[in-house]
């Protein structure tokens, strides 16, 4: 008889942990209006969670979203429009929280530098390689020098390579 209840207990319990994970918090929010509520899905959907980096506040389940998403209900609630949510987002956690952020010295520099490498790269290639172009110049050899010269390079031809032949 014990082992029975026993046994019923640890079956009973194993099925109440089981379920643990279903009766997870969630977010729960009442809104005073139909605009605030669409404004507040508005936004959760347009800002960028910066632990998960790619996520939205509304998709990741980060205490940093939590949150963020905290927030922009307090911020709503007080009659704040969008924006102003979204430059306090921006204020304390910076333009990565923007999916599009604004084209600034930064950004540009980001964009750009690379390019920018590339051609500086590309301009110093080639006026090195003009410059050593210009530097050739023909040296005139006297015909004893110059039959000299034919003499070695027939030498050489004759010669045998690596392989054992005459070139």
């Amino acid at each position: 008889m014990i082992k029975r209840i026993t046994a019923i207990l640890l079956g009973l319990s194993l099925v109440l942990a089981a379920a643990l994970p279903v009766s997870a918090a969630i977010d729960v929010y009442e809104f005073k209006t139909l605009e605030q509520e669409q404004a507040f899905h508005n936004l959760t959907a347009t800002l960028r969670c910066p632990k998960c980096q790619n996520n939205t506040i509304a998709d990741s389940n980060a205490e940093l979203a939590k949150d963020m998403r905290q927030k922009a209900f307090d911020l709503l609630s007080e009659g704040k429009s969008e924006q102003d949510v979204v430059d306090y987002m921006i204020a304390r956690y910076g333009n990565f929280v923007t999916y599009d952020p604004p084209l600034m010295l930064s950004t540009i520099i980001l964009w750009a530098g690379p390019l920018l490498f590339v051609l500086i790269g590309f301009t110093v290639l080639v006026m090195r390689s003009r410059r050593n172009g210009e530097k050739q110049t023909t040296v005139k050899l006297k015909a004893d020098e110059e039959q000299r010269l034919k003499s070695l390079l027939e030498e050489m031809e004759q010669q045998p390579n690596n392989n054992g032949k005459v070139k």
